[in-house]
């Protein structure tokens, strides 16, 4: 405890200035000496606006984690938590031995994930630990998946147990290798999709850095959190491509939209041309979408006529499904992704990944179903660049999460070849006689090559032979219900 009269050592986070207050003097310069061009620029929206109630939540100080007082703070550690780095370090030092036995009892902390702790002797009252991802530039999406995990999941920490204010250290240390500039991307824009779509609760964000993360810091901050308009618009052309998905998720670079086989190259249709060159620039709006649509239909006209060649077809049919996934990363697909439907999840005993449906969480009668079909889009196209397969769990589902058939043809017939030629295994969990009908039905006689990938799978444990239990996240009701009808069958047999 401080001596009486003596200056505490620990930060009031309400004293520190926010970010839309700490303008930095070359800040305003720098939009002065870019406003001619203003004028001249088109007005593009930007994907990160000018809000000044999030700007108010931001504050960015140069000094020690450990020092803030607020409601929980952030600790960047291994595996184990027990790495030994300055930030760790000084958490451990003020908050006493009672945090490593805290520790002891958690029993590590995987890659991405966040965990909580009291903040013991700390002005912090909790400790939110993470562990941010080993960098190596080969499995450099990995890590970018993990990082942006490791924020997403603190800031989901700090609003279910309704924390008012939350101090983030950087997330990587030197040992894990990660590049600041990249983890910081990562970072700006992961606060910000959260703050805006679930941080209404969350009062402050403090980001705590040393001088030399500051410079990187105080460079990248206005693409994310611009403090007016006109630094909205001069900072707008240095926002990456990949600003990820409605939640910040990163794109990897596998996700880029390519409109022609051959850039540059004239198409035989010039109105074609045209629209691909405005797909191409990101000016896809709804009405712009809707006259794409209908050059499509002439081109199918055109296919069912046989007045179409086989690889025109093609090219017609990857420049229909761009269409889609330029306008499915153009809307705010956050309501649909509410729903944890459609997730990813790890590996299975053959390396490939996961994908999980959830069909109780598909309320086909309340969402809008175009809307659902972007965001399968959206999740989906990195992943089906390589082989994986599909968890579709049918528990306790009833008539208003059944998909129409009508809406899965239209689905099969819009995505692009590698969802079907990269999809290995489709299993089907807790079937009901009725959906074993109609699945068989619509995989013989409406789409083509996928029947013999379903596989019908009574129990979790036949489930388990294929993914290993720690490499998928399953819902607690599905577990309720697969536990339930097993203790059941088993008390049939013991009578029997």
């Amino acid at each position: 405890m401080d001596p009486l009269g003596a200056r505490s050592q620990f930060v009031d986070v309400q004293t520190l200035p926010t970010w839309q207050q700490q303008i930095d003097e070359n800040d305003p310069q720098f939009v002065q000496d870019h406003s001619d061009s203003l004028d001249n620029q088109q007005a593009f929206p930007s994907p990160f606006p000018f809000s000044s109630e999030i700007n108010h939540k931001i504050i960015l100080h140069v000094g020690d984690v450990a020092l803030l007082n607020c409601t929980a703070i952030v600790n960047t550690s291994n595996e184990s938590l027990s790495e030994k780095n300055p930030v760790s370090d000084m958490i451990h030092h003020l908050a006493g031995p009672e945090l490593r036995e805290e520790l002891f009892k958690l029993k590590g902390c995987r890659t991405g994930e966040a965990k909580l702790t009291k903040g013991f002797n700390l002005a912090a009252r909790f400790i939110i630990h993470t562990v941010g991802p080993k960098y190596k530039a080969k499995y450099r999406t990995a890590a970018e998946s993990s990082l942006y995990s490791c924020y997403r999941n603190v800031m989901q920490l700090a609003a279910e147990h309704s924390m008012a204010s939350v101090g983030f250290c950087v997330v990587s240390t030197t040992k894990r290798g990660y590049p600041l500039e990249d983890a910081t991307h990562i970072a700006l824009r992961t606060v910000r999709r959260f703050l805006e779509n679930h941080g209404n609760n969350i009062e402050t964000v403090v980001l705590a850095v040393s001088e030399s993360e500051e410079v990187v810091y105080r460079k990248l901050l206005p693409l994310y959190y611009p403090r007016s308009e006109d630094e909205e618009r001069v900072f707008l052309p240095l926002i990456p491509a990949d600003i990820g998905n409605s939640e910040g998720e990163p794109v990897v670079p596998e996700r880029q939209i390519r409109i022609t086989e051959k850039p540059g190259t004239l198409e035989e249709d010039s109105e074609d041309d045209e629209e691909s060159l405005e797909v191409d620039l990101g000016q896809v709006g709804t009405h712009a979408f809707a006259r794409m649509e209908g050059d499509v239909d002439k081109q199918r006209k055109l296919i069912l006529q046989g007045q179409m060649s086989e690889a025109a077809a093609q090219k017609q049919h990857q420049r229909n499904y761009n269409r889609w996934l330029c306008r499915a990363r153009a809307e705010d697909l956050s309501d649909i992704a509410a729903l944890k439907a459609l997730y990813q999840t790890g590996v299975d005993i053959n390396g490939r990944t996961v994908m999980v449906l959830v069909g109780r969480n598909i309320p086909v009668n309340l969402i809008d179903i175009e809307k659902a079909l972007l965001y399968f889009i959206h999740v989906m196209d990195h992943i089906t660049a390589k082989e994986y397969v599909m968890v579709y769990f049918h528990t306790l589902t009833a008539e208003h999460n059944h998909l129409d058939s009508d809406f899965l043809k239209n689905l099969y017939d819009i995505v692009d070849a590698k969802y079907k030629k990269n999809l290995k295994a489709f299993y089907f969990v807790h079937p009901s006689f009725r959906s074993k009908v109609s699945t068989w039905f619509f995989t013989t006689f409406s789409v083509s090559g996928i029947k013999e990938k379903v596989r019908y799978l009574d129990n979790l444990q036949q489930l388990f032979h294929c993914i290993r239990p720690e490499q998928i996240d399953i819902p607690p009701f599905v577990l309720e219900y697969d536990e339930r009808v097993s203790t059941y069958k088993n008390v049939l047999n013991y009578d029997t």
